[in-house]
């Protein structure tokens, strides 16, 4: 291990023994919001010090376990316990080292947000809206495979079946950590059910994920920057037809950013939940400059999640499935589409994580 990996767990050291002292002082609970930021700092930070206890360990046991060798010239039986430790504790060393570099990445706050997710239909008329419903179905089904719930705030449906535009909100632990990645332009090429020829045509949606900000860090919305207007939302007719204006459409005029929400009959839930949507929105919109401008001296792995990218095929034809981020291609699309996305995220996740150890090597180097 470097030595600098080293002294930064010498520091976690410090700082849990600090964070010991603090939380065992009984007058630390009096503030409850930072109790509980002590604590989940107290648990993660333990968690870092005790694997590189465990790695310290091993090294010595290693120490020891050379100097037996060296002692055990006489002796074939120590000579090959001594071999059997080495082998041993080396092993667990690299597996050890590992881990603590991935520790050390440092994590995304928004990973353990709830998201706003977002499907629009883009090139390709009737059959990017129905790709978009297909999108829908494999977000929906993926979500509820990880016990997550999914509220629809907003949707447009077209014509043939599918959406022209879906907007839901994800709620559960690590939403935005594991949809983070699905940003940007999904294309699909396969027969489409109105083309009676059987030829293959290709058309795409765009995707946005927004992690849902916490009131403490929503962005500040100027009452003379919104425009807010109410109608009638869409629905099939019946007993349950909405027949007052509680739909609502909220418009933030400086970047003509645009929410609306209609899922609720109460048009104050509507608004609340339209405004909550829109400042996920700005929040992205700022994001999205920010890492363009960073982009300018480094491109993520991953990409920006610029809507404009090209981030994934989904070729129906062949049963195939390519991410052209990290050249992943999977042959089971008919799984993935009924919500199977653990290869396919984790593949992310992992891609990411080499890119960030690379980025800190090169800043300690």
């Amino acid at each position: 291990m470097k030595d600098s990996l080293r002294q930064q767990f010498d520091r976690l050291g410090y700082r849990l023994t600090e964070l010991d002292t603090i939380l065992a002082d009984g007058s630390s609970a009096s503030d409850m919001k930072r109790y509980r930021a002590l604590t989940k700092e107290q648990a993660e930070v333990s968690g870092l010090v005790e694997r590189y206890r465990r790695y310290q360990q091993h090294e010595a046991d290693l120490a020891a376990a050379r100097d037996m060798l060296v002692e055990s010239t006489n002796s074939p039986e120590m000579a090959e316990m001594a071999r059997e430790e080495i082998a041993s504790n080396e092993a667990a060393l690299a597996a050890l080292d590992q881990e603590l570099q991935l520790a050390l990445i440092p994590k995304d706050p928004d990973d353990e947000r709830n998201a706003f997710l977002e499907i629009r239909a883009g090139t390709g008329g009737d059959e990017s809206a129905l790709f978009a419903g297909d999108l829908a179905r494999m977000y929906l089904r993926f979500a509820e495979n990880q016990g997550w719930r999914c509220e629809i705030l907003s949707e447009n449906e077209s014509d043939l079946g599918g959406y022209k535009e879906l907007v839901v909100r994800v709620e559960g632990d690590g939403v935005y950590g594991r949809l983070k990645f699905e940003s940007g332009g999904h294309r699909v090429q396969r027969v489409p059910a109105t083309e009676s020829q059987g030829r293959i045509h290709t058309s795409a949606c765009t995707v946005a994920v927004m992690p849902e900000p916490d009131e403490a860090e929503e962005i500040t919305l100027n009452p003379a920057d919104l425009r807010i207007d109410t109608f009638r939302a869409s629905g099939a007719g019946g007993q349950h037809i909405n027949k007052t204006d509680s739909a609502i459409r909220v418009t933030h005029i400086p970047t003509g950013l645009v929410a609306e929400c209609q899922d609720d009959r109460s048009q104050h839930r509507n608004k609340a939940k339209a405004l909550a949507v829109l400042q996920a929105r700005l929040r992205d919109k700022e994001r999205i400059e920010r890492e363009a401008k960073e982009a300018a001296t480094r491109k993520g792995l991953v990409g920006t999640g610029d809507r404009s990218d090209r981030i994934r095929t989904y070729n129906f034809p062949q049963g195939r499935l390519t991410d052209h981020r990290i050249n992943l291609t999977l042959y089971k699309l008919g799984q993935i589409m009924d919500g199977d996305l653990g290869d396919v995220i984790q593949g992310l996740q992992a891609a990411q994580a080499a890119d960030q150890l690379a980025q800190l090597e090169e800043g300690r180097a």
